[in-house]
């Protein structure tokens, strides 16, 4: 399944060319993921179970910067690489062209309170539809 979250390129995320700043695709693809995994259940998850996601990995590729004004969309599909990472695929497409931008995959693991690697909870799992 193919998650897609809608972002407004403002002048704030351009850098002085007129071009979204490179580590902003980071915070793009952030919040697409926040959005997947649902704001609501990331906050109950570390309050209830003191269980909280953290990037083991990312990697992005540049084909093409967006710019002050545009309308992209984050595209993301993710799975289970282990029953203790997540790997997202994600991609920013300009819209309405539908013209790819940057591509990028960024792994999560999850954490407890003292940042000790735990197993990735089994609600999360198949709330994401990524059982293993």
């Amino acid at each position: 399944m193919v998650h897609t979250h809608p972002i407004t390129v403002y002048y704030e995320d351009t850098d002085f060319t007129g071009v979204v700043y490179h580590a902003n695709y980071l915070k793009y693809f952030e919040r697409a993921r926040e959005h997947l995994l649902g704001v609501d259940a990331l906050v109950a998850l570390y309050r209830d179970a003191g269980v909280g996601f953290v990037v083991y990995r990312a990697e992005l590729t540049f084909k093409e910067g967006a710019r002050h004004g545009d309308r992209l969309a984050i595209r993301t599909e993710v799975q289970a690489a282990s029953e203790y990472r997540l790997v997202f695929a994600q991609a920013a497409w300009r819209q309405p062209d539908d013209r790819l931008l940057v591509k990028g995959s960024v792994d999560l693991v999850c954490v407890d309170r003292d940042q000790r690697l735990v197993r990735l909870p089994e609600g999360v799992l198949s709330a994401l539809g990524a059982a293993r």
